[in-house]
């Protein structure tokens, strides 16, 4: 049976479909040992041998699914052109054919999803947009709370402080910030603190969709269990909520109602309208 080549190499774990793509416009897909740049093409994975990126793209025999703390100055890929530390380091002792779901930043540290299921990747990726996450945050200096209530603003994230364990009094100078966003909005909370004079120092992210981070040692992986699978798979399957259309006499600042006009001023505005008509006739 025909299958899209994004397809077939997904499910082989050599990348996500989003990824898979890049490489067949690169160049680097092979079917039955010809070159393929176009992204329709197909292939039957049962008869044809599909290479990519100098792999060859098998089914395989076990899914995997690994939750990773990543430590701080390693980049979220397994190679680097640059020499830096990449994630086959700190999966050292691993079989391979996984790759990293999203990314961290290079200074960022916590929680990675990496797996060799392509599909569910893919979908991942293309709930990016709301799927929640948590982080935990360090920035330079304190936020006020008329700050914080900015930022909730502009980044439409939530955010708290949190009280280190063993900090002297309850109100330390530089606290750790709670916040929950979604991946698009981790840019703007950046800017939007830098814009306040609080540079990020810090970022952990302890929380991506269903899956929590909990007590994992920095630079340790541990296998999802199946409930997590499952659960993971159901929070990226669930249909995309459709925008709800503001109410007749909702005003369109800050979510903010309008009272419906009362009798009188309908009856006002239709007097007026049957004016306006008799004076066009």
């Amino acid at each position: 049976m025909l299958e899209r080549l994004q397809k077939i190499i997904a499910r082989a774990g050599i990348a996500s479909r989003r990824h898979a793509e890049e490489l067949i416009r690169s160049g680097q897909v092979r079917v039955n040992g010809a070159v393929v740049t176009e992204l329709g093409a197909k292939a039957d994975p049962e008869r044809d041998r599909v290479e990519a990126a100098g792999r060859v793209a098998e089914r395989p025999s076990e899914l995997t699914y690994l939750l990773l703390n990543k430590p701080v100055h390693v980049v979220s890929t397994m190679s680097d052109p640059e020499g830096r530390a990449t994630l086959r380091h700190v999966l050292r002792g691993f079989a391979g054919g996984i790759f990293p779901v999203g990314r961290l930043d290079y200074a960022a540290s916590g929680l990675l999803l990496l797996t060799s299921d392509g599909e569910l990747a893919d979908r991942i990726f293309r709930n990016s947009v709301r799927l929640p996450q948590g982080y935990w945050l360090k920035v330079a200096g304190r936020l006020t709370d008329d700050e914080m209530q900015q930022i909730r603003r502009q980044a439409h994230a939530r955010m708290r402080r949190l009280r280190a364990p063993g900090a002297a009094g309850s109100q330390p100078a530089n606290p750790w910030y709670e916040v929950e966003l979604t991946d698009a909005r981790r840019d703007l909370l950046r800017r939007a603190l830098f814009a306040l004079g609080h540079p990020v120092e810090k970022m952990k992210r302890v929380k991506l969709g269903p899956l929590e981070l909990g007590d994992l040692a920095e630079g340790r992986y541990r296998r999802l269990e199946p409930r997590e699978v499952a659960q993971l798979r159901r929070f990226v399957e669930k249909p995309i909520a459709k925008p709800t259309l503001r109410k007749e006499h909702e005003s369109p600042v800050s979510g903010l109602r309008r009272s419906p006009p009362d009798s009188k001023s309908r009856k006002l505005r239709s007097h007026k309208s049957k004016r306006s008509r008799r004076w066009a006739k």
